[in-house]
């Protein structure tokens, strides 16, 4: 590789450069948000709705040419790097491409229609922007595509499975001689094949459960038979099935992915191995031969970005070595310090030499003193909880808040007091270095700034405290503002629940690190909200604007009318992603599947399906599988971690490669050479 590319290259993989990249893609994706048509209103229900603001053609068709040059000039220099021989045999390149140029035909075309046409088939395609600059999300759709055949197959036989129940379903409440119940779930839910097959696969998702039965079971027990049945297989056999099996596709998902990455680290050092011990001035006259000479490796480190903590301890390693050439071995073990787990020792303590100031700072940093403060913080949010009980009915104009408003007054000055001993026993250093210290800190100034905010406007609480609304806030506004607070720290007891705090790093550890994975939910819901956009915009017309929906007093019970969904629609972006996420959660999405069938047509059902069963049935399995063996790993693993550290006055910075480390399997150098030997970008003469 010549010098320009490796400049080229350098300057690619800058962090201006990519910053730049992902703030292109973040503008690209939000412009779904302002253009036309517009999510600039304050409510989506299509009866209080006001017109939205369009934006004028040109406006966000301008900051999409700066988009789509930007992907432009990413698409070039990333073929100019890779070579025409690897551009062409890139899938993803060439769909990289292949979809830039579709956006800017598009884009030609909306400006000599001055912004009128009915479709614009580019904004379909911006997510891809997103797949393609994460090689993570590259990873999971290649998972995803490689457990599809045993999707289908469960998918399939689910299908079957419906199909089976609804044609008995048909035959059972279709004879000659039917009872009223019969009759009526007939009517109801079987008047004919594709009514049927409706109601039941929502029966699948338990989401009109005991409603589809009940009809027929108010008449004769025997009827409820078939639907236990028909959940019994369904629902509690091959939904879990179904989830089994994704679970098994993708258990060492993760392994699997840490393998390869830790293969192409290792491969990455010993090409950089080969490209300098082929550089070295020593030659054959060296004792050891071939090896990188210490001095080499040093200029190419300083011009290297690492953390600040890295290279010093790097540049001691090497100079420990003296004079010699490091030979392949050694010259990864300096690669290991990257992989090294950085544990931040926390500031000392204050030294008091007066025994009172001492006995004062061994009390006030006991754990039983933070067990107090988690004691009162409890009476604190208690207090609450009964003032909120047995002033539910109470308008807000006619609350006494006096004696609320003295144990608020209460409770947050000791809450500054336990900050300031704090302080005092810990150092201020010490108490800003653990984060819940901060984040209780920063609660106690923000209570004791609105407490005096409150003082400064209402005065002092007095029996029969009402005062008139001053400034820009009531005193029932002000006060509720606290009590939220109030309630929020106290999530301050979680680091003191060893359990507690276990799982909710846990968690905080998978959200981290699951973003490809939520990456491509927000594909999915991008092209799903875009579709709805295209097909159900403006289908859904507010009673007595020409809507042919009844109006609410006359709406049948359950319906869309009479539980006033109007704010669930396609007609901008943002109430499609809330309509598609009401539908994902499957409570009553019968009502949507029977309200856009009868404005839209029953096509629209397809539409509607296949959400579900992308959303529902295979990324909520999806997600849950890769949650379970995260969270398995990393609980079987922490306390591993743990006990390395040792001391409890360090905190220890862990990624998710070195969690599973030690069930990694180091590559052997014949694969490394092997690998080397049929780079394209490699030739060494030595």
């Amino acid at each position: 590789m010549d010098a320009r590319s490796m400049w080229l290259y350098r300057l690619y993989y800058s962090n201006t450069f990519q910053w730049t990249l992902s703030l292109t893609i973040f503008l690209i994706l939000l412009l779904a948000f302002i253009e036309t048509p517009s999510s600039l209103t304050s409510t989506a229900d299509v009866r209080f709705r006001s017109a939205p603001w369009d934006p004028p053609c040109g406006l966000t068709e301008s900051v999409e040419a700066l988009c789509l040059l930007v992907f432009v000039a990413d698409v070039s220099v990333k073929s100019y790097l890779v070579g025409w021989a690897q551009f062409r045999k890139n899938p993803w390149l060439l769909a990289y491409l292949a979809v830039l140029v579709v956006s800017l035909a598009d884009w030609i075309v909306s400006l000599s229609l001055v912004c009128q046409e009915p479709l614009r088939i580019r904004r379909l395609f911006r997510p891809f922007f997103l797949m393609q600059n994460s090689s993570m999300m590259k990873k999971t759709l290649k998972c995803i595509r490689s457990s599809l055949p045993e999707m289908a197959s469960v998918v399939l036989l689910l299908a079957l499975h419906l199909c089976v129940f609804t044609m008995l379903g048909m035959l059972v409440f279709t004879g000659e001689k039917q009872d009223d119940g019969q009759d009526r779930e007939r009517l109801t839910y079987f008047r004919n094949l594709p009514e049927a097959l409706t109601s039941l696969l929502v029966l699948l998702t338990t989401a009109n459960n005991p409603d589809v039965m009940t009809p027929a079971y108010s008449k004769n027990r025997a009827y409820a038979i078939f639907f236990i049945v028909f959940t019994l297989i369904g629902s509690l056999f091959l939904m879990n099935l179904l989830t089994a099996i994704i679970y098994n596709q993708f258990r060492g998902y993760l392994m699997k992915s840490f393998q390869t990455s830790l293969f192409r680290r290792r491969l990455g050092a010993r090409a950089a191995y080969e490209v300098l011990s082929s550089m070295s001035t020593w030659g054959e006259a060296h004792p050891r031969g071939v090896g990188v000479d210490p001095q080499d490796f040093l200029q190419v480190l300083q011009r290297v970005q690492l953390h600040s903590h890295q290279k010093p301890v790097i540049m001691e390693k090497v100079r420990s070595y003296g004079g010699d050439l490091l030979s392949a071995e050694e010259f990864q073990k300096l690669f290991n310090e990257f992989d090294k787990r950085v544990i931040k020792e926390r500031p000392p303590r204050p030294e008091y030499r007066s025994p009172f100031l001492r006995s004062a700072q061994f009390l006030f940093s006991h754990r039983y003193f933070d067990y107090l403060g988690n004691l009162i913080a409890l009476g604190n949010l208690v207090s609450i909880s009964v003032f909120l009980v047995f002033d539910a009915d109470v308008l807000p104009g006619d609350r006494d808040d006096f004696v609320l408003g003295i144990l608020n007054c209460v409770f947050i000055l000791y809450y500054v007091l336990e900050l300031l001993l704090k302080a005092f026993a810990l150092g201020l250093r010490r108490y800003l270095s653990y984060s819940s210290n901060v984040f209780d800190g920063l609660l106690t100034v923000v209570l004791l700034v609105l407490e005096i905010s409150t003082l400064a406007v209402y005065r002092f609480p007095h029996p029969g405290w009402k005062p008139e609304m001053l400034g820009l806030l009531s005193l029932w506004d002000m006060a509720r503002l606290v009590n939220m607070f109030i309630v929020f720290r106290f999530l301050r007891i979680i680091p003191s629940m060893k359990l507690m705090a276990l799982v909710a790093s846990t968690i905080l550890d998978l959200i981290k690190n699951m973003r490809a994975f939520g990456g491509i939910l927000v594909v999915v819901y991008y092209v799903f909200a875009i579709l709805g956009i295209n097909l159900f915009r403006g289908v859904v017309v507010a009673p007595g604007n020409g809507s042919l929906a009844p109006d609410n007093s006359s709406a049948p019970c359950g319906s869309f009318e009479q539980l006033e969904y109007w704010a669930n629609n396609f007609d901008d972006f943002a109430a499609a992603l809330i309509t598609l996420w009401n539908v994902m959660v499957v409570n009553n999405w019968q009502v949507f599947l029977d309200a856009y069938r009868r404005f839209s047509g029953p096509w629209s059902k397809m539409y509607f399906v296949l959400w579900w069963l992308v959303s529902s049935v295979i990324w909520v399995n999806l997600f849950l599988a890769l949650i379970l063996e995260n969270f398995l790993h990393k609980w079987d693993r922490r306390a591993h971690l743990q006990s390395l550290t040792g001391d409890p006055d360090t905190c220890c910075q862990v990624t998710v490669d070195l969690l599973f480390r030690d069930v990694l399997e180091e590559p052997t150098e014949e694969e490394l050479l092997e690998r080397l030997s049929c780079h394209p970008h490699l030739r060494l003469c030595r």
